[in-house]
């Protein structure tokens, strides 16, 4: 495991190399920790890692990168798929396109490929930028942090978190902002879909449209809450988790 890249926490903080990995990516702003609660919720049947992206954290002094394509190449290179060791990736919101673009890099490289896509509060990619992704400023990803709500709006009201969180901020709504679908093979491995009923960013509809970006099933699954309904639903996420990977918890 790359430790640059990967951390792993919970009840499971060493590897004993058997069961499924899950490599968790978080969303804009978000780093590693954002995953402690399904690590807990799911450990240590299932061995959760998280991506902690370049620029927050233990990582705050590095640049961030700024675009979703970029970071892809530079995770699919710190993972290393091990041959029969089966994994899985889970990303929510940005997250859910960097693994997705991850996934795409290691199925052209030949490596290994992911049992299960869980891709969490996000629509389907498109050739442009969803319109709620394009900022002019920081008053823009302010306000997209204030609609978005969740945990994150907490750190509005303190100035001297806020000013440690705008650079990876600014980075990764930049990357989203830029970000558009690149025609080419489909990946063949199932998805599973997650997504809040009231979520102000992404319909069900167009989280959805995943399906169509897979030769594999797809599995929808709705649950009460908007854009951060995983804060709620921890347990219930995880039953859904272990289900489609066949452990059980």
């Amino acid at each position: 495991m790359d430790i640059e890249w990967l951390r792993r926490f919970g009840a499971a903080q060493e590897d004993t190399g058997q069961g499924v990995r899950l490599v968790c990516f978080p969303h804009a702003g978000g780093a590693v920790s954002a995953y402690v609660p399904l690590s807990r919720v799911l450990s240590p049947v299932v061995d959760v890692v998280a991506v902690q992206y370049p620029g927050r954290q233990d990582r705050y002094r590095e640049t961030p990168v700024e675009s979703v394509t970029r970071l892809a190449e530079l995770v699919a290179d710190a993972l290393e798929p091990e041959e029969g060791r089966p994994y899985a990736f889970f990303g929510h919101s940005m997250g859910a396109l960097v693994a997705y673009e991850t996934a795409r890099r290691l199925a052209a490289r030949s490596a290994p490929g992911p049992l299960r896509l869980f891709l969490s509060g996000r629509g389907a990619p498109g050739l442009r930028p969803e319109a709620a992704d394009r900022m002019t400023g920081d008053a823009d990803v302010i306000e997209a942090i204030r609609r978005l709500g969740g945990t994150g709006v907490r750190v509005l009201d303190d100035p001297d978190v806020m000013e440690m969180a705008m650079p990876a901020l600014r980075a990764d709504y930049r990357a989203i902002g830029s970000y558009g679908w690149e025609p080419g093979p489909s990946l063949d491995c199932p998805f599973t879909v997650l997504v809040g009923d009231a979520d102000p960013v992404v319909p069900v509809a167009r989280a959805a449209e995943w399906s169509g970006f897979t030769s594999a099933d797809t599995d929808v699954r709705v649950f009460p809450g908007g854009h951060f309904y995983l804060d709620g639903c921890m347990e219930e996420i995880g039953d859904v988790v272990t289900a489609a990977l066949g452990v059980r918890v």
